[in-house]
C-alpha cells in the first residue's frame, strides 16, 4: 500500500521574478502542475498564499511556511462545478 503522506507531497518550483517568490510549477506526488496565472497573493512575516490558476484547469491556494520552507495545499477547485460557471442569459440553476 503507498504511503498516503508522500501521494499528497506538494513540492513547489518558484520564480524570484521582481524579488518575490512566486510558483511556476507545482507536484502533488508525482503529478506535475503548471501554473498558468497568479490571481492572487497574501503575504506576511511567517507565511504566503497564493491562489493560482493552473493548466489542469483548476484553481489551487498554495501556503508557503517561509521559516520552515514548507508548502501544503490549501485548496482545490477543479472549476467543473455548475455554481461558478457562467450560465447564458436564460438559463436558470436549480440546486
Amino acid at each position: 500500500m503507498p504511503d498516503v503522506e508522500k501521494l499528497l507531497m506538494v513540492c513547489v518550483y518558484c520564480d524570484a521574478a521582481q524579488g518575490e517568490m512566486a510558483p511556476q510549477r507545482f507536484f502533488i506526488g508525482t503529478r506535475k502542475i503548471e501554473v498558468i496565472d497568479v490571481i492572487d497573493r497574501w503575504l506576511a512575516c511567517d507565511y504566503g498564499y497564493f491562489k493560482v490558476f493552473a493548466d489542469d484547469g483548476g484553481t489551487y491556494i498554495l501556503k508557503n511556511d517561509v521559516l520552515a520552507g514548507d508548502w501544503e495545499l490549501t485548496l482545490y477547485d477543479s472549476g467543473h462545478n455548475l455554481i461558478y460557471q457562467q450560465l447564458p442569459p436564460t438559463a436558470k440553476a436549480t440546486i
